[in-house]
């Protein structure tokens, strides 16, 4: 997976500049983004504080994690299905 140029603080710093009246184009220009990469971030992040967006990427992170468990349980759980189905 590709290793993001921004992190989560320097996100928000820039939607925070973006909220303070600061041109897009400015912005754009200044921290070598897209206008798409800042509207997507915009949609993302909201008005997200630091300690909101970080809240949000454990719960993310914590989210993913579960999903791969509940996976691997229900691809065990068929797997034993599989097996006992066909030693009648």
């Amino acid at each position: 997976m590709k290793k993001a140029r921004f992190t989560t603080e320097q996100i928000i710093a820039i939607l925070q500049e973006h909220a303070a009246g600061t041109e897009p184009a400015e912005l754009v220009r200044r921290h070598g983004i897209s206008k798409a990469t800042l509207y997507h971030w915009k949609k993302q992040y909201g008005d997200l504080q630091v300690s909101d967006a970080k809240r949000l990427k454990a719960l993310e992170d914590e989210n993913r994690r579960l999903k791969r468990l509940v996976a691997d349980q229900a691809l065990n759980l068929q797997i034993l299905k599989d097996v006992l189905g066909k030693e009648r």
